[in-house]
Parts: structure tokens; sequence; C-alpha cells
């Protein structure tokens, strides 16, 4: 039971320090280590036994793991002053002095209509033009709206009474983040669809309506195996 929150506050600043930290990539893996699974690991009774335990075990997730210190989380925290002042004000505050109201109005309408209906059209062609077609045995089916809505599952197929999931993501969310990965709120879902189900979730890339990472078929082949 949650009795106290650690966070701090930021305020108004909260939405360009997030805005700027994804954009820059530095809070990924590859900079702070993988901090959930190290804090499982330390299973901490309060925040310093985590603090200690983070400092003494944190590697950067990269080939060549360096070992992260308060330095360089400083320096981390440095970089992300230098690109907000250096680029991300300097960007906003042209696209302010340029924005209309039309601009507005064309955004929303777009938003609306356009793009859900490419990705719907997107989704159409990744499952039917292409797992469809290579997974012949399988009947694919668009999800439940509440699955779809609370664990991220667009379509489902029957395994010997069980199902997988399929998720279908822009291949633009795997490069704005420099490789996408679940937030914690998706591991869950992902986990309780599985828990339910049996089978897994898998995230297929669409680039142009087709499957972009490949390496996805081999995975979806091991589970059909492992769930027949």
């Amino acid at each position: 039971m949650i009795s106290k929150k650690y966070s701090l506050e930021f305020g108004k600043k909260e939405r360009v320090l997030n805005y700027a930290c994804q954009t820059y990539q530095l809070s990924r893996p590859s900079k702070v280590g993988a901090v959930m699974e190290l804090i499982r690991e330390c299973q901490p009774q309060d925040l310093e036994e985590w603090e200690k335990w983070y400092f003494d075990n944190a590697y950067t997730i990269t080939k060549t793991p360096a070992k992260i210190t308060r330095e360089s989380i400083k320096e981390l925290g440095e970089r992300l002053y230098s690109k907000i002042v250096s680029i991300v004000i300097p960007e906003w505050l042209s696209v302010f002095q340029e924005l209309t109201e039309q601009d507005c109005i064309d955004y929303i309408y777009n938003l609306t209509i356009n793009r859900t209906y490419d990705g719907y059209i997107r989704e159409k062609s990744v499952i039917y033009d292409g797992l469809a077609k290579i997974f012949p045995e399988l009947i694919f089916e668009e999800s439940e709206p509440e699955l779809d809505h609370s664990g991220d599952v667009d379509f489902t197929a029957d395994i010997n009474g069980n199902k997988i999931g399929i998720q279908i993501k822009p291949i633009t969310a795997k490069s704005n983040f420099g490789g996408y990965s679940l937030s914690e709120r998706m591991k869950n879902s992902f986990n309780s669809f599985t828990e339910k189900y049996k089978g897994k979730v898998f995230v297929v890339y669409s680039l142009k309506g087709e499957i972009a990472n490949k390496d996805i078929i081999n995975d979806i082949k091991d589970e059909i195996k492992r769930l027949s």
C-alpha cells in the first residue's frame, strides 16, 4: 500500500522536461540502465536502500556497458538543460509565432478522420496481406473493444483453445525514440492477456502496410508450437 509519494513535482515544467527527455532519449536504458529490473532485483525497503543499490549495480544497456554514477546522472541533466535552451525553446517559439487557428482546425480534423483511416488501412494490410498469408492456419479477428482499449491488443488469433495477441505500431513509433519500449502499463496489460489467454502479445511494426520487423514471424511460429 502506497503511503507516501517520493517523486518531485515540476508543475508546468513537467511537459517540457518530459518532451525533451524523450526526444533526446536521455532516460533510455542505454543511458540510465534497466531501472525497473534493478529495483525489482533490489526489493528495497526504503528510498535510501534503492538509491545505494542503483549506483552500486547500474550499468548502461549498451554493447560496452558503462558504470552509472551520480556524475553521469548529473551530466544527463546538464545535457537535458542544454537541449531545451538551445533547441527546444527556439523551435517552440518559432512554432508559436507561426501557428494559426486554421492549423488547429486542420490538425483536429486530420487526427480524427485521416489518421484514423490510415491506421485502419495499415492494420488491415499487416494482418490480412501479411500475417494471415504467413499463417493460413490461424484466423485473425479484431479484438473486443474492451480488450483493445485496456490491453492494447488490436487482433487476436485462436490456437488450440488459447489466444495470441497482436498489437500494430507504425514504424515511427519505433523510430521516434530510437527503439520503441513498452510502458509499465502496457507490460502489465500484456501480462494480463497472457494470464487469461495463455498466449503472448506480439508488437508488429508496420511500414507502408507491410511487416517491418520480420524477426517477429519466427517468434510467432515458436509461440504457435508452444501452444499447440
